[in-house]
C-alpha cells in the first residue's frame, strides 16, 4: 500500500505531463494488505502448496503463487480472488464451505497479490494460475471469481476447454479498459495522457484494453450452469456493463444483493448462504 500512495502522489504532483512508466506502474501494481488474525489462523489450518506460473507479459520468466487448501473431498471448489486481494478475503465464505462434507476447497493469492511476489500482476495471470491449479493439482468442480477473478475464471475456462458442475461470478469486472478508466480518473489523468497508456497498452500484450470484454469474449456453454451474483448499485463494476452482458448471455442465473457493495458483498451472510446452498446441492462426483 505505500508504494501506491508514492505512485499516486508523483501522479499527482506531474498532472500537466504525467509519465507513462508511471501510469503503467499504477495501473499494473497490487496494493497488498497484511493478514488479521482470524485471516492468518484460517491460513495455518490448510494444507500448503506452491505451483508456477509463466509470466508471459512483465518478465518472460516463471513467477511462483501460493495456494492453500481445506479439506479433502472428491468435490473440488476454487476461490478466484479480484484484484488487490488475496485468497483469505475469501475467509467469510471458506468458514461456511469447511462445514460441507466431501469438499476440498483451494485458493490462491495470484501473482503480485498477497503472498506471491511479483512486481506487476494482470487479468492474463490471473487466468493463467487458474490454469495452472487445474492442470498441476486437481481440476475444479466449482469455481467461484470475485470481481477481476470473476472475469479471470471465464478466460481460463474458455482456453482449458473444461466444464465445471457450476461457476459462480461475484460481481465481476465486464470491461477491463473502462476499469482502467476509472483508475485513472482517480488520480485525474487527462484524457489524452490516458490515450497514450492505452495506445502504449497495445504495442505490449498487444492487443488493445478494449479486447478485455466479457460480453465479447464470452463463450462458455449455454448449459454450464453459471450463477452471477451483484449489488446494481455497484461502482467497480457497473450494472450498465453487466445488463448488456445478462442480455446476451440469458442462460446465466443473476441475482441481486442490494447495499452491498463491491468488496463487502464477499462478506454478506445472504450471499453466503446462497452459494453454500448451491454447492451442497451437487451432486457427489
Amino acid at each position: 500500500m505505500k508504494r501506491l500512495k508514492q505512485i499516486v502522489n508523483e501522479l499527482k504532483l506531474t498532472q500537466a505531463t504525467p509519465d507513462a512508466a508511471l501510469m503503467r506502474e499504477f495501473i499494473f501494481y497490487s496494493p497488498k494488505m497484511p493478514l488479521r488474525l482470524h485471516q492468518e489462523q484460517l491460513i495455518a489450518a490448510s494444507k500448503q502448496f506452491s505451483l508456477p506460473v509463466f509470466d508471459t507479459y512483465f518478465t518472460n520468466a516463471n513467477v511462483t503463487i501460493n495456494c492453500f487448501s481445506w479439506g479433502n473431498g472428491k468435490r473440488k471448489v476454487l476461490l478466484t480472488h479480484g484484484w488487490a486481494s488475496k485468497a483469505l478475503d475469501f475467509y467469510e465464505l471458506i468458514v461456511e464451505l469447511r462445514k460441507i462434507e466431501d469438499l476440498e476447497i483451494i485458493a490462491f493469492d495470484a501473482p503480485g497479490n498477497g503472498s506471491s511476489i511479483s512486481e506487476f500482476s494482470n487479468l492474463m495471470l490471473y487466468a493463467d494460475s487458474v490454469k495452472s491449479i487445474a492442470l498441476n493439482y486437481a481440476q475444479p468442480d466449482v469455481l467461484i471469481g470475485h470481481s477481476l477473478g470473476g472475469m479471470a475464471n471465464v478466460v481460463a475456462l474458455q482456453a482449458l476447454g473444461s466444464k465445471p458442475y457450476l461457476l459462480i461470478s461475484i460481481a465481476p469486472l465486464i470491461r477491463l479498459k473502462e476499469n482502467f478508466e476509472q483508475s485513472l480518473d482517480t488520480v485525474n489523468i487527462a484524457t489524452k495522457d490516458q490515450e497514450v497508456f492505452f495506445s502504449n497498452f497495445a504495442k505490449e500484450f498487444p492487443v488493445p484494453a478494449d479486447h478485455f470484454n466479457l460480453t465479447e469474449l464470452y463463450q462458455l456453454s449455454a448449459d454450464l450452469d453459471h450463477f452471477l451474483i451483484y449489488d446494481p448499485a455497484d461502482h467497480i463494476s457497473p450494472y450498465l456493463y453487466l445488463k448488456e452482458f445478462l442480455a446476451k448471455n440469458p442462460a446465466i442465473s443473476a441475482k441481486s444483493f442490494e447495499e452491498v457493495g463491491h468488496y463487502k458483498i464477499l462478506k454478506s451472510a445472504d450471499v453466503i448462504e446462497d452459494i453454500v446452498q448451491r454447492i451442497s446441492a451437487i451432486p457427489m462426483p
